[in-house]
């Protein structure tokens, strides 16, 4: 199934106020686009740094940019999409602080 990425908005201000991120987001973005998931356990196959976080959470880590930064998303598969809805984004030291707090499994700043 195709991705539906809600927002895509976001990603592109976090480039715009972190220019070097650019390169590793529109990586990100262009693989996404060809990109197709029938569970889960895909977005491994797609992006090999991916971790599925547990607690029934519905949420997925992608590592981007050789592990500079972190993109948390919740994710829904229906019949027809992959819905992945950005939760959170930032760098590996932010991630790990955010990790810390124990805040991946509910942080929604988008």
């Amino acid at each position: 199934m195709k991705i539906h990425l809600i927002k895509k908005e976001t990603i592109e201000r976090y480039i715009i106020d972190n220019a070097r991120s650019r390169t590793s987001f529109t990586e990100f973005l262009e693989k996404l686009k060809y990109t197709d998931w029938e569970k889960p356990a895909d977005m491994k196959t797609t992006f090999a740094a991916t971790d599925l976080l547990g607690k029934s959470s519905n949420r997925v880590v992608f590592n981007i940019g050789g592990n500079t930064y972190r993109l948390i998303c919740k994710y829904a598969f229906d019949d027809k999409q992959v819905h992945l809805f950005i939760c959170w984004m930032g760098t590996h030291a932010e991630y790990t602080a955010l990790c810390n707090e124990r805040l991946q499994y509910t942080i929604s700043n988008y």
